[in-house]
């Protein structure tokens, strides 16, 4: 190979010079400039979307919340407990029979079996709460149906300030049931601009009769019912006035939490009928019923297992009198409990004589049971209450009666778990 040739060969075979490498560094870097920037810009796009899809749920969750438990106020609650208590530019609480732990309780609204027993009858006087902003201390009264405690809670929705953020303008929207730990509702929330966090609408009746007509409440708020006893001789004319309160208007607008140029709102509203609110429970059936029986309870442990049975006769106006009994419903208590609480169970009316059992029992206490017939209205005729019936402790042998009687048996020889301490 001549030396021409090789010089030639040399020369095709040339690699990139330092000043073609570097334009190509500088291009790529341009191209990778570009690129991140496309990135970095659909980044905050899609975090953007995210925080206002958050914002969002977060505005629809509240009013869903809020619209959800204020059309229950006054539902199931007796003529003799007000409907509505409280009613403020921030603040509104009333009372309902909104929830029951208990299955088969057909007079409360929703049913949550985690529900504590102290937030699922009315409040007592031993058990006051504090109207939110103010030194007023509810229920001034206990509301007793009969015997028995009113079935209805106090619920109070109120807008108080975050302390946990820096901003002076934010928001938490907190709900609370008897007396219950209050519970969040929504954070991040501001305040809509000129108008308050809710708004009253009441009806107005002509002088001269006719159909009402809703008007927006404009002046002299807070309203509260002060007379003790809904519906007494007292509770007329302008300490009424809160029970002419048809509907309440929502207002409150939710950020995306951040500040500056990156702030978002959202205006949320709602207008909240209040469906119960206004209404008296009607006598169509006729008087309290009549209900002479007294229950009988008895325990036995022949499935191995104590089960306690229940037995009474119906009532005279099942199947005489007025003929409007359409249920009984059933106490439980053990004995080391004073207040009934919310009804155990109900037995659909029907039948001559009546028989209930019930598994769920603790070994070694002692309960008590009562039975009250209910009609249409639906009005309680008096508790009846039965005879105590105490648990036995069983074993895989024959129940014994108490730890007492442990020596009774000390000679089995088939016990092979440990006898109740």
């Amino acid at each position: 190979m001549t030396i021409v040739a090789m010089r030639a060969r040399a020369a095709t075979r040339r690699g990139m010079t330092l000043i073609e490498m570097m334009i190509a560094i500088v291009i790529f870097g341009f191209v990778m400039a570009g690129a991140l920037k496309v990135l970095n810009a659909e980044s905050r796009s899609f975090s953007l979307g995210s925080e206002r899809v958050a914002m969002y749920q977060n505005g629809r969750f509240a009013i869903n919340e809020m619209e959800k438990d204020m059309r229950t106020s006054g539902a199931g609650a007796p003529d003799m407990q007000p409907q509505m208590i409280y009613v403020s530019d921030s603040a509104i609480v009333f009372n309902a029979n909104y929830w029951t732990n208990t299955l088969g309780d057909v007079e409360a609204v929703y049913y949550n079996p985690d529900a504590p027993d102290s937030a699922v009858m009315a409040l007592k006087k031993t058990s006051q709460i504090r109207i939110p902003y103010t030194s007023i201390m509810y229920p001034d009264t206990n509301y007793m149906v009969g015997a028995v405690n009113s079935n209805a809670e106090t619920i109070s929705f109120y807008f108080a300030a975050d302390s946990s953020t820096p901003r002076t303008d934010d928001y938490v929207i907190y709900r609370r049931i008897n007396t219950l730990a209050p519970e969040v509702i929504a954070t991040n929330v501001l305040k809509t601009t000129g108008v308050p966090f809710f708004q009253y609408y009441r009806v107005v009746t002509p002088p001269a009769g006719g159909t009402g007509s809703l008007v927006q409440v404009t002046a002299g708020l807070p309203w509260r019912h002060t007379v003790p006893i809904h519906l007494s001789t007292a509770d007329t004319g302008v300490l009424a006035r809160i029970d002419s309160l048809r509907a309440v208007r929502v207002n409150f607008t939710v950020t995306n939490a951040q500040s500056g140029a990156k702030e978002r709102f959202r205006a949320v509203t709602r207008m909240i009928t209040l469906p119960n609110v206004g209404l008296a429970n009607t006598s169509s059936c006729g008087d309290v019923p009549l209900f002479s029986s007294t229950p009988v309870a008895s325990v036995s442990t022949s499935s191995g297992s104590p089960v306690v049975t229940l037995t009474w006769a119906a009532s005279v106006d099942e199947t005489a009198g007025e003929k409007d009994v359409q249920r009984y419903v059933v106490w439980k208590r053990p004995s080391s409990v004073s207040d009934w609480g919310d009804p155990y169970v109900t037995i659909p009316g029907g039948s001559a004589t009546y028989t209930f059992s019930d598994g769920t029992l603790t070994s070694g206490t002692v309960y008590y049971y009562a039975v009250a017939a209910q009609d249409c209205t639906p009005s309680l005729s008096p508790q009846r209450v039965s005879n105590s019936v105490t648990i036995p402790y069983c074993g895989r042998n024959p129940c014994i009666p108490s730890p007492g009687a442990v020596s009774r048996w000390s000679s089995y020889s088939s016990w092979s778990s440990p006898l109740p301490p």
